[in-house]
């Protein structure tokens, strides 16, 4: 097999905190093939002060130089183009590798923001040390709590259509963006709609451990390399005439996902999501599989934080195929 081709973190080949269909792929790929993206976190007061042990990646100080030292949003790697692939498309996503790409992370929250802004109106940030050969960190509170790593990026997306132009990072859509998804570790597949030719995939916002929810703002944030496999399925695949929203694959279970402002109307998607999602792979009806996910799908809040909250319904493979 060949080669992934390598996309370093630069100035050049990362955008701060936005999607937009203008910007330029900064790499191109044929379907099938493989890319490497460097991926970095955090500006400001997330970076690790001089004398802290926790060593800076040369790619992030670089982008922190360009960028300046304000606190920023999600720096993310890309677009990559994926030749061949059109509107109504979709690209699958093959998560075959993530890497620890620093030995800290942080986890902050600041007024205003995370599910809890009335209770915590201050700002706090904690830099966490990460054991990299042993994929774990190590709190400073509680004594030193140590948490075993499950790393994923909460940034996977294509472009979004021309039409929304400029758009956050912040909140996840259609295009995938920030879905801050913890099933999406190493080995799982993610499907997204292709809105613009060439797809245009970015990824960013490495995350080294998560709880469902996010409750306070941030993950355990922190730098992570990852490669992908991008293949276009033309037309979104044999039953998905036209994929409309990101979904995903895991070694043991069909994930469908939902995405609102209000949490019960992301949890509706969801379902709506996974009833059609089993509908046209089995001879169940409509109301067969709205039955069968009350009996047996689960549905999980992903995340309240990010303006459009999520949900994600997880069916366990081997229960109907």
């Amino acid at each position: 097999m060949a080669e992934p081709l390598f996309v370093p973190a630069t100035p050049e080949t990362t955008r701060i905190a936005v999607f937009d269909a203008a910007f330029p792929p900064v790499a191109s790929i044929a379907s099938g093939e493989r890319v490497t993206l460097e991926c970095v976190s955090g500006l400001g007061d997330a970076v690790p002060g001089e004398g802290s042990g926790m060593t800076i990646p040369d790619g992030l100080r670089a982008i922190g130089l360009a960028h300046g030292t304000a606190p920023g949003g999600h720096i993310i790697t890309g677009p990559v183009e994926v030749r061949g692939a059109e509107p109504g498309d979709a690209l699958r996503v093959e998560i075959e590798r993530i890497e620890l790409g620093a030995n800290w992370g942080f986890c902050g929250f600041r007024p205003l923001a995370g599910t809890l802004p009335e209770d915590f109106p201050f700002r706090r940030m904690l830099h966490i040390p990460v054991d990299q050969a042993a994929k774990t960190c190590t709190l400073p509170m509680g004594g030193g709590i140590k948490l075993s790593l499950a790393p994923f990026f909460g940034v996977m997306g294509v472009a979004p259509p021309e039409d929304w132009g400029r758009i956050s990072t912040k909140e996840p859509r259609a295009h995938g963006g920030n879905l801050d998804n913890k099933e999406l570790v190493e080995g799982t597949t993610l499907w997204l709609p292709v809105h613009v030719a060439g797809a245009r995939f970015s990824a960013g916002d490495g995350h080294g451990v998560q709880g469902d929810g996010e409750v306070c703002i941030n993950a355990l944030e922190t730098c992570l390399t990852g490669t992908f496999g991008l293949h276009v399925e033309k037309g979104g695949g044999a039953r998905d005439p036209i994929l409309r929203y990101p979904r995903a694959e895991t070694p043991t279970h069909f994930i469908t996902m939902g995405m609102n402002e209000d949490l019960d109307l992301a949890m509706k998607q969801a379902l709506r999501e996974m009833i059609a999602f089993i509908a046209a792979r089995t001879n169940l009806s409509a109301a067969d599989a709205y039955q069968f996910c009350s009996l047996a799908v689960d549905f999980r809040v992903t995340q309240t934080v990010n303006g459009e909250k999520g949900v994600h319904g997880m069916l366990r493979k081997g229960l109907l195929f």
